[in-house]
């Protein structure tokens, strides 16, 4: 097994650690990180590995959410993996690309390490089947400077205060979820 996917294991361990409630997501994590083929390559059979963010501002008091052009929600920054040409799974450097390349954003830095993990069902479209997106999660913190630029993924770009994340019953789960465990981080 390459380096890169045993260090993933190892940080989806320490993640399930962390937060006993999801070992059973985080099993299904490491079973799927097991398989065969490429899963880190969009074109792997029924799913892959995604990398995504918390983006903070640097007071820590906003998030920066997307509206997504192609789902139509509201979401955190994040995306594919791009067939892992370079035979490398850090989803962490995925997370900050994917953050730098939708927002704009130029003084990004990813702090610690696996923060939420989120299995999800991607619908069909056009000449994709559907699949699931096994995203995992890395708090990203802007700087000083969070002017965003809107790019051709999403609809709109907004800074939300985290404490009306959490209450927006209108906004995905997930997000929520991150919004409560970023509020009780120590």
């Amino acid at each position: 097994m390459q380096l890169s996917r045993i260090c993933l294991i190892e940080a989806l361990r320490h993640y399930g650690d962390r937060w006993p409630g999801e070992v059973a997501t985080v099993a299904q994590f490491e079973t799927f990180l097991q398989t065969d083929g490429d899963v880190f390559d969009r074109r792997h059979g029924d799913g892959h590995f995604t990398g995504s963010c918390w983006l903070v501002s640097a007071d820590g008091r906003r998030v920066l959410l997307m509206h997504h052009r192609k789902l139509g929600l509201w979401l955190q920054p994040g995306g594919h993996a791009d067939g892992n040409a370079d035979g490398n799974a850090d989803l962490a450097r995925v997370a900050l690309r994917e953050a730098w390349e939708e927002t704009g954003l130029k003084e990004l830095r990813v702090e610690g390490g696996v923060f939420d993990i989120d299995r999800h069902r991607i619908p069909a479209r056009r000449d994709e089947p559907d699949h699931w997106h096994y995203d995992v999660r890395y708090v990203v913190r802007a700087g000083r400077d969070d002017r965003f630029v809107l790019n051709h993924e999403s609809h709109a770009l907004a800074w939300q205060s985290v404490t009306e994340v959490v209450d927006d019953i209108n906004l995905d789960a997930s997000l929520r979820r991150m919004a409560r465990k970023w509020l009780a981080r120590a």
